[in-house]
């Protein structure tokens, strides 16, 4: 049985290491800070709303959604960064990450299952699991369908 899936891997905070299923990725674009239209009374980790093929497509900083320093803070207005749309049953989401690292074939057999005591509390929710590459780091799984239907968006999707 195959169970070797193509995971799209990208960085978390300073030093993790995170992948999405390509299953779930419909685009991965370059925007900045400027293209971003921002929307009031939303939580801090949502950075508002960006023109995607004529679409008003949601962008979330997803540092700052996982409980890492934002990533938005750091960054020089007009310095691209990288989006990933997410898609699910015709909802849309960009998630804005730090730098994108690789395409990788993950076995979906090696992945191990999240206990909340290994993660932070803000990540646990979005979890699938994690893998641990060959180098002996964790690199965590991120359920794409579950951050697209996250609370947090409530009726804006």
């Amino acid at each position: 049985m195959e169970t070797k899936e193509k995971f799209l891997s990208f960085n978390l905070g300073a030093s993790d290491t995170a992948v999405i299923s390509l299953q779930n990725i419909t685009e991965v674009l370059q925007v900045s800070l400027p293209e971003i239209c921002g929307v009031p009374q939303m939580p801090s980790s949502v950075l508002g709303i960006y023109n995607w093929r004529g679409e008003m497509l949601w962008l979330v900083d997803l540092d700052a959604m996982l409980g890492y320093p934002p990533i938005s803070q750091g960054t020089n207005l007009l310095s691209k960064m990288m989006a990933i749309v997410l898609e699910n049953k015709g909802k849309y989401l960009g998630l804005l990450v730090r730098q994108l690292l690789d395409i990788e074939w993950l076995d979906t057999n090696q992945m191990k299952p999240a206990t909340t005591e290994l993660f932070y509390p803000k990540i646990s929710p979005f979890l699938q699991g994690y893998f641990i590459n060959d180098s002996e780091d964790m690199i965590f799984n991120l359920d794409a369908i579950t951050i697209i239907q996250a609370p947090i968006w409530g009726t804006h999707n």
